[in-house]
């Protein structure tokens, strides 16, 4: 907002029986930068909410969803998720929210021509098995959102994959909490050191979109701990984010923005958090129960059933059902994450700067082409020669662009889109396209195979796909299956008879590559009759350029499976997304003015989503069932080979691994060892749990000592506190520990056992 706009707001709510000007130089002290160097945050938040009126306290605790906001008095508000009006007279910055999971989104356009450079899938950036790309991504969003003048990035996303299906599994980081937890720390550590604020979210068990607003998630309090909240846990450890989102749905029977246990004694009180926690968009239900029981600030109101925190919050506090103390509570929790992240001392500016978008393109090609993982690649059919003659490309539109994933995390990329599709039908319809971002995967082939002939065929007739393939040397098949925010998949296979269209081809030619872009696994009923597979995600806006470099061994594939390929969708905890007949019969009767916006579920009664599996999430489930997926978590080929000898286990107090790695192949590459250390869960059951990764680049013949030191939350059992006696927490119990490194999940290249003492950990 202006500051002649925001000056006029503060006068009209000032509430005080001092003047204006009495009030202002009484805070004047409060809003200087020098102030931070000799207070903590905690301090500077103290005094501010001391200095503050009730109506400035009320302010803060609920912001404006602007394309539907109509606030009294006028508010300037940029086209964007959320708007939270600023405090002049005190320093305290207007917060402007903006969705931002893969860049600073910008979903149907609703800022005209306003463009950002779109990051990969985070399911990518999680299968770099990098962290440090991680933070270059955030570093890289919160720069472009600095420049574009929004100041909280609703990033952060960090729920754990438990289906296969799920429609915003491309926005999380797979499903194990080690690796999720320490790459969201990353990505949320690299968007904050722009000084401005990420979330962490959704805080927890939005692990399926199907009924997202009304489903019960239902788990053991423990196992939730060990798998789900474990992510979250070292995610705000590595990360310090300034805020946590609550998740839509029930945990245990209460909504998540309401839910005691999660926010006052699992957050607040357990991990001793000081940030404040915002509402998802339209996850508010009650206003009393709500504060009470953790939320601290209610987002895009005007997308919930009705405005709880708005007048209804007031009369709540002055009634005294909301005590004073509460309210304060929330504003000096809003007002350490806005200093702690240093954007109360270094604010925004006022007014859009210059992007280096050239520069930051390249940070998303990086994380493509590290992400990008080799599946198969019988007889060495990759990298491809250069001197290949003709090349066919079929399908998924690879003759101009790489898709991407819909929702609130789509971006209006650099480049443009070349294609997008309207929805006509569904919770996503008002809020999504199926969109591809302008890089072109035959020019860029062209580009790196300049004596070849490369053509394009849109693969809708597969007849004629398969004879264009039996002229050419090679044909590539560009699969693809779109995902998106708020609607579930109704099947893992491939739409459009795509299937049909990969069977034709690779009948008409040996030489037959299928290159996936896809959100998470799908089923390839054709796996056995290709050759190579190449799971490409949502590559970003330079996927093109990332999947041909990896094509022809400019770059050798590295990425890793951060989630378990199932052979068939039976495999899986649950096959299918559990509501969706409910959903079904209630959008057969709603109202096409209901809020469908944000994947609202109106009309749909609550109904509960079991996790039997409790904390043996994705290839912990399959091991405990003995079942072999199609490609294991942590898998991927590339194009030399790595050894791994001499383990050293140095236990007892605490557990540390050495081992040596050897790149024994003929070119460089990148490996990821790994981990894994078989420990009993609270619920009984001992499983493997990834440890500990390191991505280690490696010349032909050149070896590297690995020691990875292990964090004891990932191998201890969580244990209920008793009712009036023992305290809850963590327990490393005294005993012998199996451990093993390999290349995936069930892998053991190296083999040892560890013999730990009894330990107990702060929860």
């Amino acid at each position: 907002m202006t500051m002649k706009i925001a000056a006029l707001l503060a006068a009209l709510t000032l509430g005080s029986s001092l003047t204006a000007p009495a009030l202002a130089q009484q805070a004047a002290p409060l809003a200087s930068s020098t102030t931070g160097t000799h207070q903590s945050a905690q301090a500077r938040a103290d005094a501010l909410v001391k200095a503050m009126t009730l109506e400035e306290k009320l302010q803060l605790v609920h912001g404006y969803f602007p394309p539907l906001a109509k606030p009294v008095p006028p508010i300037a508000m940029i086209p964007s998720a959320g708007h939270v009006p600023g405090i002049p007279r005190l320093g305290i910055p207007t917060l402007r929210e903006s969705d931002a999971s893969l860049g600073v989104a910008n979903q149907i356009e609703q800022r005209k021509g306003d463009v950002a450079t779109a990051l990969p899938a985070s399911i990518a950036t999680a299968a770099t098995f990098n962290p440090k790309l991680a933070y270059e991504g955030g570093a890289m969003i919160g720069a472009e959102a600095r420049a574009k003048t929004f100041n909280v990035l609703l990033a952060g996303g960090v729920n754990l994959t438990r289906d296969p299906w799920n429609g915003r599994n491309f926005e999380y980081l797979g499903e194990d909490p080690l690796l999720a937890g320490v790459m969201v720390g990353e990505h949320i550590k690299g968007v904050q050191s722009n000084h401005i604020v990420s979330t962490i979210k959704h805080f927890a068990l939005n692990s399926q979109e199907t009924g997202r607003t009304v489903l019960d998630a239902r788990i053991g309090t423990a196992e939730l701990r060990e798998s789900d909240l474990l992510a979250f846990q070292l995610g705000i450890e590595g990360g310090n984010p300034a805020s946590v989102m609550c998740a839509y749905n029930k945990v245990n029977g209460d909504y998540a923005c309401e839910n005691d246990w999660l926010l006052n004694k699992v957050l607040k009180r357990d991990w001793g958090y000081k940030g404040w926690v915002m509402s998802d968009w339209g996850a508010v239900h009650s206003t009393e129960k709500a504060a009470i029981n953790g939320l601290d600030q209610d987002s895009g109101q005007e997308l919930d059933d009705a405005m709880f925190f708005d007048t209804k919050f007031a009369e709540a506090v002055k009634a005294g059902r909301i005590p004073m103390a509460r309210l304060d509570d929330m504003v000096r929790r809003i007002l350490f994450g806005v200093i702690d992240s240093g954007l109360m001392d270094d604010p925004v500016p006022e007014s859009a700067q210059p992007i280096d978008y050239a520069r930051h393109a390249e940070v998303a090609q990086r994380a493509a082409e590290e992400g990008i993982v080799l599946l198969k690649n019988q007889g060495d059919l990759l990298p491809l020669a250069r001197t290949a003659k003709k090349i066919v490309l079929i399908g998924a539109h690879a003759d101009v662009g790489v898709l991407s994933g819909g929702g609130s995390s789509q971006v209006r990329s650099v480049g443009g889109a070349p294609v997008e599709i309207p929805l006509t039908k569904g919770a996503a319809a008002s809020f999504a396209r199926i969109t591809w971002h302008a890089s072109s995967p035959l020019k860029a082939i062209q580009a790196l195979a300049p004596g070849a002939t490369v053509t394009y065929l849109d693969g809708s007739n597969p007849k004629a796909a398969a004879a264009a393939a039996k002229r050419a040397d090679m044909a590539i098949v560009f699969a693809w299956a779109w995902r998106t925010e708020a609607q579930d998949p109704e099947s893992m296979a491939l739409p459009d008879d795509q299937d049909a269209l990969i069977d034709a081809v690779a009948g008409a030619n040996r030489k037959t590559l299928v290159v996936v872009e896809a959100g998470g696994p799908v089923l390839m009923p054709w796996v056995s009759r290709v050759p190579a597979i190449l799971q490409a995600w949502y590559p970003g806006q330079r996927g093109g350029e990332a999947i041909a470099n990896i094509l022809f061994g400019e770059v050798a594939p590295s990425g890793r499976l951060p989630i378990t390929f199932p052979v068939a969708v039976d495999q899986a905890p649950r096959p299918e997304p559990l509501g969706l007949a409910e959903l079904h019969a209630a959008e057969a009767g709603r109202d096409a003015g209901d809020k469908t916006v944000y994947g609202m579920s109106g009309g749909v009664a609550s109904f509960p989503v079991d996790y039997p599996e409790g904390a043996d999430v994705g290839y912990r489930w399959y091991a405990a069932k003995n079942r072999k997926p199609l490609f294991p978590f942590g898998f991927g080929l590339t194009y030399t080979a790595f050894r791994y000898a001499n383990l050293k286990v140095s236990d007892g107090a605490g557990l540390t691994v050495e081992f040596d790695v050897t790149n024994s192949g003929k070119r460089e590459g990148a490996d990821v060892p790994q981990l894994y250390v078989e420990a009993k869960s609270a619920a009984g059951t001992r499983a493997y749990r990834l440890a500990g990764f390191e991505k280690v680049r490696l010349a032909p013949g050149e070896t590297r000592r690995v020691s990875m030191t292990v964090d004891p939350h990932v191998i201890a059992r969580f244990e209920n506190g008793a009712p009036g006696g023992q305290t809850a927490g963590w327990v490393v119990d005294a005993g012998t520990y199996p451990v093993r490194v390999g290349h995936f999940a069930g892998d053991a290249a190296l083999a040892g056992t560890a013999r730990l003492d009894r330990a107990a950990v702060r929860p």
